[in-house]
């Protein structure tokens, strides 16, 4: 098998990165991806900065050896701020795309200049995430929110025996943290953007987006991922350009370190794939 056949590899502290994996998926049809939800450990969010690169490390070797991955995606916001540049050390002649919140895109998007962020504790806390919004201050007024339990509780949606809890959970979480960030709307003074600087956040837009009103864009960070990841497979030769693309099950693997019918449930939910593309990781 050429380095080209070889899959992508994914991974998030859970279910949030499955966002990311479906913009990846329609990028990119002719590639294969592993993801892997290290839900066991999720969320990261809340974790210092030295068990977030622990485990990130441990991820990225576990997908290297057992899957023997061309490219990885960190699909996480915590694990890119915390540990990218170590992995990029590390491995060296590995293709690397980290997330970051769409703080660029949000500003080309806004009229009233008035930026929301909603992001976790371990993104806005980062040495990361203070350069990119030093780099864009000039450019909008930003109001950052570090959101402590939504990323769990999205988490916990997925679970039939949490599910009513966690939904009404989710909604309690965002009525709270977005009336603690001020007026949305498109008048002047408003936010008129928001950007979800968590993966997991983005499956909780539907909610947001009724709670805000449709005049505020929600902007997230799955597209330009899958951009990049493109570019950076050209750029190395690693692109795969065929055979005829395979159904979503054939081209997708998905494993948990954790409870194996949420990641189940979640990627029924948001990627239409049969509870057989879902598999336990062990060893990690």
């Amino acid at each position: 098998m050429t380095l080209a056949a070889h899959p992508i590899g994914v991974f998030d502290s859970g279910i949030g990165g499955l966002s990311v994996l479906k913009a990846l998926h329609a990028a990119l049809p002719h590639e294969h991806f592993v993801y892997l939800a290290d839900n066991a450990h999720a969320p990261y969010g809340e974790k210092s900065d030295l068990q977030v690169r622990e485990r990130t490390h441990a991820i990225a070797e576990h997908l290297i050896a057992k899957h023997q991955i061309k490219a990885l995606v960190v699909a996480c916001n915590t694990a890119t701020a915390a540990a990218i540049h170590e992995l990029r050390v590390r491995h060296p002649h590995l293709p690397l795309v980290g997330v970051e919140p769409a703080l660029k895109p949000a500003v080309a998007l806004s009229q009233t200049r008035r930026i929301g962020v909603m992001a976790t504790r371990g993104t806005v806390g980062s040495d990361k995430f203070a350069r990119l919004l030093a780099s864009q201050q000039d450019q909008a007024e930003f109001v950052v929110q570090a959101c402590n339990g939504l990323a769990l509780a999205i988490e916990q949606s997925t679970l039939p025996q949490h599910e009513e809890a966690a939904q009404q959970r989710i909604q309690d979480l965002l009525a709270t943290y977005t009336s603690g960030m001020g007026d949305f709307g498109s008048a002047a003074g408003q936010m008129d953007t928001l950007v979800l600087g968590c993966t997991h956040y983005v499956f909780a837009q539907d909610a947001l987006q009724a709670l805000l009103g449709p005049s505020v864009q929600l902007v997230s960070t799955g597209e330009p991922v899958a951009r990049q990841t493109r570019r950076l497979l050209e750029a190395a030769g690693l692109l795969r350009l065929g055979p005829a693309p395979l159904s979503a099950a054939a081209r997708m693997q998905l494993f948990t370190t954790g409870d194996l019918h949420g990641l189940q449930a979640a990627a029924q939910r948001w990627l239409g794939l049969p509870a057989s593309s879902c598999h336990a990781a062990h060893g990690v």
